[in-house]
C-alpha cells in the first residue's frame, strides 16, 4: 500500500508539474499560446478559459476527499490533451513536438489508475 501512495503521488507531481507551467502561460495568454490558437484556428478567448479549468483540475486531483471531483477532473484533462493532439494533427503535417504530449497523458492516466488503487 505504501508503494502504491508513493507511485500515485509520483505521478500526481508529474501531471501537475507538465500542466500548471503552461496554464499560467495560457491565462497571461503570453505571445506563444497565442500564435498556437491562432495557427490552430481557435479564439484568443479560450485561452484564460482552459487555463483556469486545467488549474482547477490540478487541485482537485491533489486535494483529499473528493472522489467525484477528482473523476471529472482527471476526464477533463484527458480530453483537454487528447483534443489538443487532434487540433494539432487536423491543423497541419505532423509535428515530432507532438510526440511530447504522450507524457503528460500517461501521466493523468497514471494518476487516476493509482489513485483507484490507493482508495479500493
Amino acid at each position: 500500500m505504501k508503494k502504491v501512495n508513493l507511485y500515485y503521488w509520483i505521478a500526481t507531481g508529474l501531471v501537475v508539474f507538465f500542466l500548471l507551467p503552461g496554464s499560467v502561460m495560457n491565462i497571461m495568454q503570453t505571445e506563444d499560446w497565442l500564435e498556437v490558437f491562432k495557427q490552430l484556428g481557435y479564439p484568443a478567448y479560450l485561452l484564460p478559459f482552459l487555463g483556469v479549468a486545467k488549474i482547477s483540475a490540478c487541485i482537485a486531483i491533489v486535494l483529499p476527499n473528493l472522489r467525484r471531483l477528482k473523476e471529472w477532473a482527471y476526464a477533463g484533462l484527458v480530453f483537454d490533451i487528447v483534443g489538443a493532439i487532434y487540433s494539432a494533427l487536423m491543423a497541419g503535417p505532423f509535428d515530432p513536438r507532438l510526440s511530447f504530449m504522450i507524457l503528460p497523458l500517461s501521466a493523468i492516466f497514471a494518476s487516476y489508475f493509482l489513485w483507484h488503487k490507493k482508495i479500493s
